[in-house]
């Protein structure tokens, strides 16, 4: 048990504490309002929010292996709470919910130590991002509605959407406007704060501000409304009772909350633990999040939950280990002990302010915008998570975006990245032929890559894709099963008849590159014939060997077995006039002639190209001897130009040369030593190409053509300079040589 205790502390460095303890005070200063804000939220007193600062976060230290995260009372669990009291008509701060919190608190400790010795923190492997955010993103914007009215000058609202909106549009028609003065100015100083001076604790500052305005100009005399005096000492512990308590209710509210904890702190401790280079106990994390709740609910506080931003904080402040929390809970337990005479005096907009200031920071506005760009199925999740809280609650908001995720996983799976692969020539690997416009097809020959487990859902996809394909010269079928891990028996009942079928027709059919479980299956489920027929191989350049597909041979002096690169033995179709075809319809900007740059970033291959090009001439400016260089090369001094393809490479070349002019000063002077050390380079390319690959010189010459004329259209100007550049060099190397043949005539 020894050694599950205070793990963050273990080999503490001396040097750590002045940090530790200046972010632990940090981290008491700033959940002072917070805290009190969000317990108002669940239902509470604000006096309860710092009391679940003190006990609970000292117990979530003493057994979390997390170095960072700071644990307390948060949105997601005092929202959820609130909103079960207003479906139970109990009002907030009434002895009723003062009775109930606590035992939600109490019940949410409980299922997470039933989660824990379940060891079931690998359920939150299962709650999608979107899911996640959306569901949090509803309750902070649930909770910023219900706290507008407090700035206004009123009472805080209650209910969903709906309700929520009548409630503010009741309390603007007796609005305090002084109220509103101290919320809105408190809140926009807050925002601009948290933009310019990010480190900087402005809500320790508005709180101030906010009590100095009550003692000094009396804001309350001018119906600005106070939080209630509470009186110093340390919470006392709590005596449950559950009589008059809907325990179906409870249990059901307390195991939503237990699983929004653990699942959103696992995620951010884990994220911040990869951030940081270290790694956590999932499973004693929820070990310490049942502990820290059971806390809470001991000194009768609503559950609590690891804080992000509190955490972010506490990583600006470089807070090294769980000392933090312990020095933020001593320093609580000192505030509680002598300093809450402030409380009285801190008018409520102010601290509402502080409150709407921190949830605006948890709205994932940033996610939304982020699946927007890459997935609308998985956006469209997300914001039905968030409306679904919003408009019908959270148990409601939670089931539908659940059940949208297991949709979009379904639809994933019948609508999966398939792709028909070919080859460039020069090379062995198969190519998206979508991605890469120098790859053709193998005569005869259709090669298909499907990238998911093939099941009843899709595999009428995977038929059609493939019989859509065949041409009247099709004589063989490869299908790539890289990706594909599993079988079901409806789709092996389609394999066997698509393989009869093809068969008919004279066409051969492989299943290729697949693990040997996937064989297992076939012949669990009926089709190992088609292994035992030699449909199935293992690669496929030995289902193209099987089928006698007709080759080019090698390339002169070349040896497959030392150089399987060199190799290129198959016909591939490349159309005569494809060149001109592809100028004169695809626009100069969107010409995909690269290699690995159009593998790896498809349409924005030129973007990427670009972004290289600025890399190596930040390269050239440090580069401090030129001479050396002319006689060393590029190739030696830029690492980074290993790695790419022969077209890659010639075109980065290309457009350096266009961007000489970005030179500093120190070096405009030899740019006519740059050029002529890349056309060297260029040269190298060519030479290297003319001995291992002569079948693509020609090839490489057309790329560079049709890149001329590109690279003219976009920026004509520096084509223009490049051009007198290369002019002036070329009359310089003559010059020299008629020079040297004088010389030697002499």
């Amino acid at each position: 048990m020894k050694d599950l205790l205070f793990s963050t502390l273990k080999g503490y460095k001396k040097e750590y504490l002045p940090k530790d303890i200046f972010s632990g005070i940090i981290m008491a200063a700033v959940s002072i309002p917070i805290s009190m804000g969000y317990a108002q939220i669940a239902g509470l007193p604000a006096v309860y929010g710092l009391y679940g600062s003190v006990f609970p976060i000292l117990f979530f230290a003493l057994f979390s292996t997390s170095r960072q995260f700071i644990f307390g009372v948060d949105a997601a669990p005092a929202a959820i709470v609130g909103a079960a009291l207003v479906s139970l008509g109990i009002e907030n701060g009434s002895k009723e919910a003062i009775q109930y919190v606590p035992v939600i608190a109490l019940l949410t400790g409980i299922w997470l130590l039933l989660f824990y010795f379940l060891k079931a923190g690998r359920i939150v492997d299962f709650i999608s991002t979107p899911v996640m955010g959306g569901f949090i993103s509803g309750i902070a914007l649930t909770i910023i509605l219900m706290q507008i009215p407090k700035i206004l000058g009123g009472k805080a609202g209650s209910g969903e959407l709906p309700e929520l909106i009548r409630h503010i549009a009741q309390t603007g028609k007796e609005i305090n406007w002084l109220s509103v003065i101290l919320g809105a100015g408190a809140l926009i100083l807050l925002r601009v704060a948290g933009k310019m001076i990010p480190k900087f604790p402005m809500a320790i500052v508005i709180m101030a501000a906010g009590v100095a305005a009550t003692r000094i100009f009396h804001v309350d005399e001018y119906g600005v409304v106070l939080l209630d005096a509470v009186g110093k000492g340390l919470p006392k512990l709590v005596h449950f009772r559950f009589v008059g308590i809907d325990l179906r209710q409870a249990l059901g509210r307390s195991l939503m909350i237990a699983a929004v904890v653990m699942a959103e702190t696992l995620l951010s401790e884990n994220n911040f633990a990869m951030k940081n280079g270290y790694k956590i106990d999932e499973n004693q994390e929820i070990l310490a999040c049942a502990m820290g709740n059971i806390a809470a609910a001991c000194v009768g506080c609503c559950p609590v939950n690891g804080s992000i931003s509190r955490t972010s904080m506490n990583e600006q402040y470089e807070g090294k280990t769980q000392a933090v929390s312990v020095v933020a809970a001593i320093t609580m337990a000192l505030v509680l002990l002598g300093a809450t005479g402030f409380i009285g005096y801190l008018p409520v907009p102010v601290l509402t302010a502080i409150v709407i200031s921190a949830l605006m920071n948890v709205v994932e506005l940033h996610l939304a915008v982020r699946l927007f760009r890459v997935s609308r199925n998985e956006f469209y999740i997300f914001v039905a998570a968030c409306v679904s809280v919003l408009v019908f609650g959270t148990i409601y908001g939670v089931v539908i975006g659940l059940l949208l995720s297991f949709v979009a996983v379904v639809l994933r799976a019948t609508n999966p990245p398939r792709s028909f692969r070919r080859m460039i020539p020069g090379k062995e690997a198969y190519y998206d032929l979508k991605r890469n416009r120098n790859a053709y097809p193998i005569r005869h020959t259709v090669i298909y890559r499907f990238s998911e487990n093939l099941f009843f859902a899709n595999i009428k996809v995977f038929q059609t894709d493939i019989e859509n394909s065949i041409k009247e010269d099709t004589k063989v079928v490869i299908v790539d099963a890289a990706a594909i891990n599993s079988i079901d028996i409806t789709a092996a009942d389609r394999l066997e008849m698509m393989a009869e079928n093809f068969e008919r027709k004279g066409i051969k059919f492989y299943i290729t590159e697949h693990s040997e479980n996937v064989n297992e299956q076939m012949r669990k489920l009926g089709i190992g014939h088609l292994i035992e027929e030699g449909k199935v191989r293992r690669t496929i350049l030995a289902a193209l060997q099987d089928a006698g597909i007709p080759s080019m041979g090698t390339t002169a002096g070349a040896d497959k077995a030392r150089d399987p690169l060199v190799w290129m033995p198959w016909q591939l179709e490349i159309p005569a006039a494809v060149h001109a075809v592809h100028e004169a319809m695809v626009p100069a900007e969107e010409e995909n002639t690269l290699e690995e740059f159009a593998w790896a970033f498809g349409d924005d291959a030129v973007e990427e190209m670009e972004k290289k090009v600025h890399q190596v001439m930040e390269q050239i400016h440090k580069l401090p001897d030129l001479e050396r260089l002319a006689d060393v090369g590029f190739e030696e001094k830029l690492k980074n130009w290993h790695s790419l393809g022969v077209l890659d490479e010639d075109e980065i070349l290309r457009r350096m040369e266009m961007h000489l002019d970005e030179l500093p000063e120190n070096l405009r002077g030899d740019r006519k030593m740059i050029l002529q050390l890349i056309e060297k380079r260029r040269r190298k390319i060519e030479q290297q190409l003319l001995l291992h690959h002569p079948e693509i010189v020609e090839h490489l010459k057309k790329s560079r053509e049709r890149l001329e004329k590109r690279l003219e259209k976009q920026n004509p100007e520096a084509a223009r300079k490049l051009h007198e550049w290369e002019v002036q060099i070329r009359e310089k190397c003559r010059s020299g040589r008629r020079k040297r043949s004088n010389g030697r005539k002499k």
